[in-house]
């Protein structure tokens, strides 16, 4: 099966909220509890930031995406943060990776220098993916946040791009 990775548009919204509330349900990789409302993912998906989908034979089976690091603070303009979902039904099929590396590609174009992941440390099969795709492991943030009573340690990674990976 062939994999095409696009830019998402509005119209991808229900496809990635639906991916998005797997995650949500399991547990494991987001400290959100709540789904966002498509109209409200629609609008995230044109903010002008790289947002991009894989679908298979048609179907949207994950997306990964580029937010701002810390919005409104101009200091981090070249910096972004990114996030990776695939469906469950999907996963161990390189989707991830394929994600990863065009959003990579597509967020240095954007004139971003470096991207930043934020993974809980329990999720070992996404730390593996972003160091299998060229993140570094720069540190832990403890207590980072709590989802359903419990703390959760989150492990930073960053992937610089561009100009910044030079010297």
């Amino acid at each position: 099966m062939s994999i095409e990775v696009r830019e998402a548009g509005p119209g991808d919204a229900g496809a990635v909220v639906a991916i998005h509330n797997e995650a949500i349900l399991a547990g494991g990789a987001t400290l959100r509890t709540e789904p966002r409302p498509p109209d409200i993912v629609a609008g995230i998906i044109s903010n002008g930031l790289p947002f991009l989908v894989a679908a298979q034979d048609g179907e949207v089976v994950g997306w990964a995406s580029t937010g701002a690091y810390e919005e409104g603070n101009p200091f981090y303009d070249g910096v972004g943060e990114c996030a990776v979902y695939v469906a469950s039904a999907a996963q161990r099929q390189g989707i991830g990776e394929t994600l990863l590396d065009a959003l990579a590609e597509a967020t240095e174009a954007a004139g971003i220098f470096k991207l930043v992941a934020k993974v809980f440390t329990t999720n070992q099969a996404s730390l593996r993916l972003f160091k299998r795709c060229g993140y570094t492991e720069v540190g832990t943030h403890f207590r980072h946040g709590r989802l359903r009573g419990e703390w959760k340690d989150v492990v930073v990674l960053e992937k610089l791009l561009g100009e910044a990976t030079e010297g």
